[in-house]
């Protein structure tokens, strides 16, 4: 089956990425130019851009390959480049894993704020959900929060949040709970 695809502009290539981790160029009277292993998992996404085909993969890789004509045609007489492995995670801020809380009892509590996020939970029909009550942040928008110390009333800190594609936040760094 095919996981995904993407066009180029005008539909002139159509890109498939199939199960068995393959990405595919057709012709839009899908003539199969080439097919070529991604060597890192299926293709769950792909978007085409400025010549450029960006694949997400199963294994969670990010990748980038050459759509430009001449590398279709040099695909097409068996000729590929060899992939170049580009780690950009050293650049990026790196945060620590969230971890599951048990229960209440195991988060640690603060009496103010400090320089942290204010969080609060608030009942909304039969869910607790979580909004943000510092400014400078969406007032609208969610905060995806460990169901297990929702409760509501409650406020707590977090140390950062990072806002997210579809309008939500998630929770960076440690969890604490105001008093």
């Amino acid at each position: 089956p095919v996981y995904s695809c993407a066009t180029s502009p005008g539909g002139r290539y159509v890109f498939a990425g199939d199960s068995a981790s393959s990405v595919y160029c057709f012709t839009a009277d899908g003539t199969r130019l080439w097919k070529l292993g991604t060597g890192g998992g299926s293709a769950l996404s792909m978007q085409y851009r400025d010549e450029r085909l960006y694949i997400v993969s199963t294994d969670g890789s990010l990748a980038c390959v050459d759509a430009t004509e001449s590398a279709i045609r040099a695909a097409e007489s068996g000729t590929v480049p060899v992939a170049a492995d580009v780690k950009l995670a050293a650049a990026l801020p790196t945060y620590a894993p969230l971890t599951t809380v048990a229960s209440v009892a195991t988060v640690s509590t603060l009496p103010a704020p400090g320089d942290g996020v204010v969080v609060e939970c608030v009942q909304e029909g039969g869910r607790v959900r979580v909004h943000v009550v510092s400014e400078g942040y969406e007032t609208g928008w969610k905060v995806q929060f460990p169901r297990a110390i929702r409760e509501p009333g409650a406020r707590y800190v977090v140390d950062a949040l990072h806002s997210s594609v579809g309008g939500f936040y998630r929770v960076r760094g440690e969890i604490r709970r105001l008093v």
